[in-house]
């Protein structure tokens, strides 16, 4: 997770204002029992995680809420990895992709063992790791995709496989809430969770592979291998992001993911934006609740003041994050170090952006240098002064996420129209 913020919240309405009972902090009280022996495809009851209906275009999915019964079912088979498991959850992910999101009904999901994991990285060998995070180790490995799109001509797919190592800031409790999550949520904006693995004390997630890493590498790593991204491709990033973040408010039972910054922003070959590691995510209940009370954690430089200093929790809480994501995408520069470098003296972070990123004599020196100038300065200034509205010390002076995609889509649109001035 980076540098974590994680402290006790002091407010004395925590208790009363939080979801009761540690559970509801990861999708109420069902847990997902893990089965081991033959049974491999995971599937949620009916009535198991079901409450009401969705507030958008998505059909009949049902929302997230607290569970009457923690019965699941699985498939029963004593097919290897190779065969058609993998194949068959990884063609029922690509059939539920649906353009403005999904909650599914079942969760389709894989109970791999240990040597199944072991044999897809070789053993875990160095040369698969793909990174380090709060979580532990992310390995490359290869499993039979079948029919996948992701497949390649061998019929062998790539995926990333999490492993939680010892020293972890990360545990099972945010193990499970990634699997809670990501079993049922689909959306081409996050990123999909094939299978889990628990066996040994030993914790697992398998996701699809991103070929493009993470968005933190392109924005601040160095060496060969990092190519600096073009204007239109950090747009189309950022309203990917974007869309995500407003898939998941959009929710009767809105999911508050709380972890946004660039390291958990994952690309594919496409430079399509996929949200990951909802180890952190809340869902907040149905009624008029407008936050919940939570220990405070995540990235410092990302969490929104009122959060870091109530404890209190709201989607507005995301749309901090993500303007300070947009801070850094347009500077290329971490928000850490700008807070340690450039605001010195008392100068707030508003009081910084309004003297370089929104005054049009500084915001040349202010733009990431890797873009050479080749950006729109009139649809530059106006993701400036979104970033701006986004990162307000008042929550409520935030834009939702609806009107943030809004926004962008308006400047993608200027651009492609060949209208720079956003007229």
């Amino acid at each position: 997770m980076g540098n974590c913020l994680a402290r006790q919240s002091d407010s004395p309405n925590s208790h009363r204002n939080s979801n009761n009972g540690s559970n509801n902090d990861h999708l109420g009280s069902s847990q997902l029992p893990i089965r081991h022996g033959t049974s491999r495809l995971l599937q949620s009851t009916s009535n198991s995680t079901l409450l009401g209906r969705s507030s958008t275009s998505a059909g009949n999915s049902r929302l997230f809420g607290p569970s009457s019964s923690n019965t699941y079912t699985t498939s029963n088979t004593n097919t290897s990895l190779l065969g058609c498991d993998i194949s068959q959850t990884v063609n029922v992910r690509d059939e539920e992709e649906f353009p403005n999101g999904q909650i599914l009904d079942v969760a389709n999901l894989i109970n791999f063992t240990f040597e199944e994991l072991k044999a897809a990285t070789r053993n875990f060998r160095p040369a698969s790791v793909l990174g380090e995070g709060g979580f532990g180790t992310v390995y490359k490995g290869e499993l039979n995709g079948g029919t996948s799109s992701g497949a390649t001509r061998d019929g062998r797919l790539a995926v990333g496989i999490k492993r939680l190592n010892s020293h972890s800031t990360q545990g099972p409790m945010e193990w499970q809430s990634e699997v809670n999550f990501l079993g049922r949520l689909s959306h081409p904006n996050l990123v999909k969770l094939f299978g889990f693995g628990r066996e040994n004390g030993e914790l697992f997630l398998v996701y699809e592979f991103m070929h493009k890493g993470n968005l933190g590498n392109h924005l601040f790593g160095r060496g060969s291998n990092v190519q600096p991204l073009s204007w239109d491709t950090r747009l189309k990033i950022i309203i990917g992001a974007a869309r995500g973040l407003d898939f998941l408010h959009s929710r009767v039972n809105r999911i508050i993911y709380r972890d946004f910054k660039p390291s958990n922003i994952l690309l594919d070959k496409n430079y399509t934006a996929k949200l990951s590691d909802f180890g952190l995510a809340k869902a907040i209940p149905s009624d008029d609740r407008s936050h919940v009370t939570t220990r405070v954690m995540g990235s410092h430089g990302y969490a929104a003041p009122e959060y870091v200093a109530t404890g209190h929790l709201t989607v507005k809480s995301d749309v901090y994050g993500f303007g300070i994501v947009l801070v850094e995408i347009l500077t290329g520069k971490a928000i850490n170090d700008i807070l340690r470098k450039h605001l010195g003296h008392g100068q707030s972070l508003i009081g910084w952006l309004k003297s370089n990123l929104l005054r049009k004599g500084n915001m040349i020196n202010t733009m990431d240098s890797k873009l050479e100038g080749r950006y729109p300065p009139r649809l530059a200034l106006q993701v400036a002064q979104l970033a701006f509205k986004c990162v307000q010390t008042e929550y409520k002076f935030r834009p939702s996420m609806r009107e943030v995609v809004e926004t962008l889509e308006k400047v993608e649109a200027a651009q492609l129209n060949g209208r720079p001035d956003g007229g």
